[in-house]
């Protein structure tokens, strides 16, 4: 028995010292900061914060290289505690929530097969796409569901996917695990930047809609009579629903499926009623915001482009300020537009709207005349857009009051043209577009060197008498970014658009061949950062700054830089193209602002895109389109021609939708 003893003894001392060494010997130091931050994130490994678990996020935050708001299951609260335990402050965050973008389930829409394999749609997506005609509708199966970690998602009675906002953290979760891509994240920020693409189910009329304004929503939101969520669902793309009602030549109107049977939905007398049943009420309807962000943005440019951009940037969360050349906003449908068509008080109650969003304005200022780039960034804002309107935009102003050179050391060609002799020349010009006019134009300046930029390849005729006139030609190139300093344009980048290679040349006066200044976002030149930290900008020393175009609208030519096809030479053909284009320029602005390139998604849908469709409807009777009633006018009480809907007849015809999906649409609709 002693024995035993002695042995257990010896091998329990020969274990505990070997275990004391492994100890010592594999050691593994872990930061008690670390820990306290694993020990309050909520453990879900969900993969929402872009790490493979909550310890990986707990040692990015501790090491700085995350946010302490990085855990988007755990929400403000969540945020606070780590922020605590780290010592520091965090801003509040724009929360994120999943949206499921398809409308009909696999029971309700074309079907190629009928699936009875496993219940999964990863798995039903691998045999020919899955069961649906829709190539990127909803299959159903509820793997979203299943893979929530929250239980915030439940499949309906339609077959499609619900979410319980409550329980909703914004993993991401289901975005990741869908294959058809059709349920995204979705926030304030997200919708304001976002473009259709080929993944989406867009239907014709929101297509064709150079606003983007979601058409089926509102419409379908009429239908039901809830009005305020119409005006909600237009404002979430068009801030200007009344004076658009009014004057919209309605191209969404041209792709309606319901052509193929009878007419279209009055679809834009449809968003008047709404917009007047806004201002009706008395009650003023303004969509969220997302969080402050500290950021100012001048907005140069009073008219529809430029009211609708500070919209958009008061909704991303900055403080826009508006600066109007004139002593009136709202541009050139100030003059262009008769009463009759559309009254100045509706106009007037439109851009209130704006204003209460959170917007402010200056009157009787004007970028190139009483403020410059540079003072404006020096005074503390951190972009300066510019959006002048075109050459028609210059009739609503006094000449003696128009700005020379909206954009530093920048003319237009006509103006050069006009009288060379007024501008002050540089050593180096570059003029932008034109031809053989241009040549001869840019030989009779006194700058020294003289280059012409043209988009594409020049003629021989062009060629000989550039080099004749002394005028270099850079020939498939795009200006792409201004450089400056202080009040003066220094350098200008150009792109090669056969080889996107770029290089940065010396400028100083730059000549556009349009009729119109070029829409364009100016920042601090910020400082060069190692990756890992947001690049700072300098605060002390002369006053650098860059100047860049806004993305584009979508088209087939994806063209970068100044003049691109997609520019206007003059003036937007209508007023909602230049709504669309407010908003592409604020989300160019937040993205600029925030150090990302603004671009296009290469899947983006233009006019040449093939995407899904149909050409003929099944079981659709015809249902006749509601009159638009007219009134006598030139009343204070009715200045307009059109009355507008009454709400019955405003509710029949928005009945008429179809709610179309990608290839989907309701069947069977008779008229009551």
């Amino acid at each position: 028995m002693l024995t035993a003893f002695l042995v257990l003894g010896v091998l329990g001392l020969i274990i505990g010292v070997g275990l004391a060494a492994a100890s010592k010997i594999f050691y593994v130091y872990v930061d008690p900061l670390v820990l306290a931050i694993d020990d309050v994130l909520p453990g879900a490994n969900c993969g929402g914060c872009g790490m493979p678990g909550c310890s990986a996020n707990a040692e990015a935050i501790a090491a700085g290289k995350a946010s302490p708001s990085s855990c988007v299951a755990g929400g403000e609260e969540l945020a606070a505690a780590i922020a605590a335990i780290m010592g520091v402050s965090v801003a509040a965050t724009e929360p994120d929530i999943a949206k499921p973008g398809c409308y009909y389930g696999v029971k309700d829409a074309a079907t190629k097969f009928v699936y009875e394999g496993i219940q999964d749609c990863r798995a039903a997506a691998m045999i020919n796409g899955g069961m649906k005609e829709c190539t990127v509708g909803c299959l159903g199966l509820g793997s979203c569901v299943k893979a929530c970690p929250f239980g915030a998602l439940e499949m309906g009675e339609d077959g499609l996917p619900r979410v319980i906002a409550e329980k909703c953290t914004g993993c991401g979760t289901c975005e990741r695990v869908c294959p058809k891509g059709i349920i995204n994240m979705s926030s304030v920020t997200r919708r304001i930047i976002k473009e259709y693409t080929t993944n989406d189910c867009t239907t014709p009329c929101q297509r064709a809609c150079p606003a983007g304004i979601n058409i089926r929503g509102y419409v379908g939101a009429i239908a039901e009579e809830k009005f305020e969520d119409a005006v909600l669902i237009i404002k979430e793309r068009n801030p200007f629903p009344a004076v658009i009602g009014r004057i919209c030549p309605h191209p969404c109107e041209t792709e309606c499926r319901r052509n193929l049977v009878d007419e279209s939905v009055a679809i834009n007398y449809c968003k008047r009623f709404a917009a007047d049943f806004e201002m009706q009420s008395g009650k003023r309807l303004l969509p969220y915001k997302a969080p402050e962000t500290g950021k100012r943005v001048a907005v140069a440019g009073g008219g529809i482009q430029g009211l609708t951009a500070a919209f958009f940037l008061a909704r991303l969360g900055h403080a826009p300020t508006v600066l109007e050349a004139t002593d009136t906003l709202g541009g050139l449908l100030r003059t262009a537009i008769p009463e009759y068509r559309l009254s100045q008080k509706v106009f007037d109650w439109e851009i209130q709207g704006i204003l209460d969003m959170g917007v402010e304005a200056q009157m009787n200022t004007a970028l190139g005349r009483d403020a410059s780039v540079a003072e404006l960034l020096a005074e503390g804002y951190d972009a300066v857009l510019a959006a002048p309107g075109g050459w028609d935009g210059r009739l609503s102003r006094p000449e003696d009051k128009e700005p020379k050179q909206v954009l530093p050391n920048t003319n237009l060609l006509i103006d050069v043209a006009k009288d060379a002799g007024s501008v002050t020349w540089g050593e180096s010009a570059i003029f932008v577009g034109g031809g053989a006019a241009v040549v001869d134009i840019a030989a009779q300046t006194k700058a020294k060197e003289k280059t012409l930029v043209l988009r594409g390849a020049a003629d021989d005729a062009l060629i000989a008498k550039a080099k004749e006139k002394g005028v270099k030609l850079v020939q498939n190139s795009a200006v792409t970014r201004l450089f400056g300093q202080d009040a003066e344009l220094k350098q200008v980048e150009i792109m090669d658009l056969t080889s996107n290679e770029k290089q940065v040349v010396s400028c100083s006066n730059l000549i556009l061949g349009s009729g119109r200044a070029p829409e364009m976002v100016f920042i601090r030149k910020p400082e060069e950062s190692d990756g890992t930290e947001s690049p700072a900008v300098p605060a002390e020393g002369p006053l650098e700054w860059i100047g860049a175009p806004p993305y584009k609208k979508p088209k087939d030519d994806f063209s970068p830089g100044l003049l691109a096809p997609a520019d206007p030479v003059s003036d937007y053909s209508a007023a909602v193209e230049a709504i669309g284009a407010g908003r592409r320029a604020a989300a160019s602005v937040h993205m600029i602002m925030n150090g990302e390139d603004a671009f296009l998604p290469e899947n983006v849908v233009t006019p040449s895109v093939y995407v899904q469709d149909v050409f003929m409807l099944d079981a659709v009777p015809p249902i006749p389109r509601e009159i638009m009633p007219l009134q006598k006018t030139g009343t204070e009480d009715a200045p307009e021609l059109e009355k507008g809907y009454p709400k019955e007849q405003a509710v029949a015809e928005a009945s008429r939708c179809l709610q179309c999906g990608l290839i989907c649409y309701q069947k069977g609709k008779r008229a009551a």
